[in-house]
């Protein structure tokens, strides 16, 4: 963290773009307004815009406006959120949920500082600095095709990266006291003290959901004043998404077995005697057993849809079928998430 305020003092006086990374619930807007509270700016505003939040076509009216008529529902002239930034900075969260065709126009903000409403051919000049975050791999997406090699260049001139709350366990006692105080004047609730078995599980506990999740838990302390309600909570275990194979080079056997099928751990060989040479030959293994007629890359693509289907189906059921909280964990866009559903036929119950 010291190396994240060092990056911020030696940003403040400057207007190049930076690029902040880290897990959610890590305080990514934090490190943002604090570059723009240190900046030069600090008089200006401060205009934040989840790229994440809306689809792609209502994500370009929020960032550039439209004009009257513009499409279906532009009852009015609406100045976007560059505009609102104008001579401040400009916060772009969840950066890279920002669709290819919008990238574009982003990095032409950036190269030319212009840009034109929704509807209209006037050129808009612009005085902002952009700050984005994100928790995707960003490199990742790029050899994907997803997103643009130059935007990222673009974006990533000067990069922080915020670590995870379980990387910096010194700050959860500091923390908990600040949420405890503040929810208890916000809510009217006395201040109570955290037992020393609770503080104790604090920093023992990895707080997958970082700070945000020790934020949530703190107030429901605060508004329940149930300690054990608390270490209740903590000690459930966890529901994990398995790992959506991104990269093919990585699969095993089991990415491609359904569930029910899937191969238990290797049993020790028998002995090389115990083996007849003939018997080995002739006996083909099971995974070259396929019915007759049937072609390898349909196996195979068959295969990939049943683990994508198995995989998809149990992380619906963890996060009782919210489809954008599911497309984050599996690390997939909201659209890519909604066609794969219908390709595998899967069905809320």
């Amino acid at each position: 963290m010291r190396q994240v305020a060092h990056i911020i003092e030696q940003v403040a006086d400057s207007d190049v773009t930076v690029l902040i990374r880290g897990e959610s619930g890590v305080g990514k807007e934090l490190v943002a307004r604090a570059i723009h509270r240190h900046s030069t700016r600090k008089q200006k505003p401060f205009v934040k815009v989840n790229c994440a939040a809306l689809p792609a076509e209502l994500l370009e009216s929020e960032l550039f406006g439209h004009e009257k008529g513009a499409f279906t529902g532009a009852a009015t002239t609406r100045i976007g959120k560059f505009e609102q930034a104008h001579s401040g900075t400009i916060f772009l969260d969840e950066i890279g949920e920002m669709k290819p065709p919008l990238q574009a126009k982003l990095l032409h903000v950036l190269q030319d500082a212009e840009f034109t409403k929704l509807g209209s051919n006037k050129k808009i000049q612009v005085d902002v600095r952009v700050v984005t975050a994100t928790n995707r791999d960003l490199e990742a997406m790029m050899l994907r095709g997803q997103f643009r090699e130059d935007l990222y260049y673009r974006l990533k001139v000067i990069e922080a990266v915020v670590p995870p709350l379980r990387e910096r366990r010194d700050e959860i006692p500091e923390l908990t006291d600040f949420f405890v105080t503040k929810y208890s004047q916000r809510y009217n609730r006395p201040v109570r003290p955290l037992s020393d078995e609770l503080r104790h599980r604090f920093l023992g506990y990895d707080w997958p959901g970082n700070i945000r999740e020790l934020e949530n838990m703190i107030k429901r302390f605060v508004i329940l004043q149930d300690e054990q309600l608390v270490l209740r909570e903590l000690g459930k275990p966890r529901p994990t998404a398995p790992a959506v194979l991104l990269n093919p080079a990585h699969a095993t056997p089991d990415h491609f077995a359904p569930p029910p099928f899937r191969s238990p751990p290797a049993e020790p060989a028998a002995n090389d005697e115990d083996v007849d040479d003939d018997e080995a030959e002739e006996a083909p293994p099971a995974a070259q057993a396929a019915p007759e007629g049937r072609r390898l890359t349909d196996v195979s693509r068959e295969a990939a849809l049943n683990a994508e289907r198995t995989v998809i189906a149990e992380t619906l059921r963890q996060v009782r079928w919210n489809r954008r909280k599911a497309a984050q964990m599996l690390g997939v866009s909201y659209k890519t998430l909604l066609n794969k559903i219908k390709e595998t036929g899967l069905e809320q119950p």
